[in-house]
């Protein structure tokens, strides 16, 4: 949504999600990322350039799934998923690209069978990536805490993670609940274009039946140019050129 302004129907290429990938990698070099690698894009040689691609591009850990090449959300209905072979080969393919290319990326085996297979299959697919040398397995669409809570012990001890998408079919679990589920790690994907979608909705709204915009904040407030720049390292840009000797920024911007 954020890149192509298209929903998520297997529109997107490797090339759109690793650029994406590469762009917040690079922020914080420091801060480890989690990057979708959907279906990996193609059969098993193109599983190596997709999982290699993102290991250059500075991702800490991709996750990997079973549906077909034409996928959809995962928290969408009428998915349909390959056989338990070509969703192994997948996974196969990711651990002998991580080996060859020497990165330490970790793989996450996801699996979209719950919902038209079933919690047995869905849960023998997880197991048999884990064997094939996924690090973590992730079973989207958890239908229930109890649910989950199978998932978790059914899995031991391989880390399992949980997919947090408000309004999606799983439930809206706390941090603190997943902690007690027993889940390792939990993404939030859709949060930023959840809470900034109805801001900009307002605001466009405004801007076309009014001709100006007032600020959606309680305080009226209105964010300049150098304040939103603030938050993209303005003040740590312009000191770093001062110590290389720049003079474009020798006075305050």
């Amino acid at each position: 949504m954020s890149r192509l302004g298209m929903a998520d129907l297997g529109v997107c290429t490797m090339n759109d999600m690793r650029d994406n990938a590469a762009m917040i990698a690079a922020i914080s070099p420091s801060t480890p990322l989690i990057a979708d690698a959907d279906t990996g894009y193609g059969g098993s040689l193109m599983v190596n350039r997709t999982v290699t691609s993102y290991i250059r591009a500075g991702v800490a850990g991709l996750h990997l799934e079973d549906q077909v090449l034409t996928k959809r959300c995962g928290h969408l209905k009428g998915k349909q998923v390959v056989d338990p072979g070509e969703y192994t080969s997948r996974i196969r393919a990711a651990v002998l690209a991580r080996e060859q290319s020497g990165g330490d990326i970790v793989i996450i085996a996801r699996t979209d069978a719950l919902q038209g297979l079933g919690y047995d299959e869905a849960i023998s697919r997880l197991k048999m990536a884990v064997k094939a040398g996924a690090d973590a397995a992730f079973l989207e669409g958890v239908g229930s805490r109890e649910e989950a809570e199978n998932f978790v012990r059914d899995l031991k001890p391989t880390p399992c993670l949980f997919n947090n998408v408000p309004g999606g079919v799983s439930p809206d679990f706390t941090a603190r609940e997943v902690k007690e589920i027993g889940y390792k790690v939990a993404i939030y994907p859709a949060l930023a274009m959840e809470v900034v979608y109805p801001a900009v909705r307002i605001a466009v709204r405004q801007l076309f039946d009014d001709g100006s915009v007032a600020s959606v904040e309680k305080d009226g407030k209105r964010w300049s140019p150098r304040e939103l720049f603030e938050v993209c390292g303005l003040t740590e840009s312009m000191e770093f050129d001062r110590k290389a000797g720049g003079q474009a920024y020798l006075e305050d911007a």
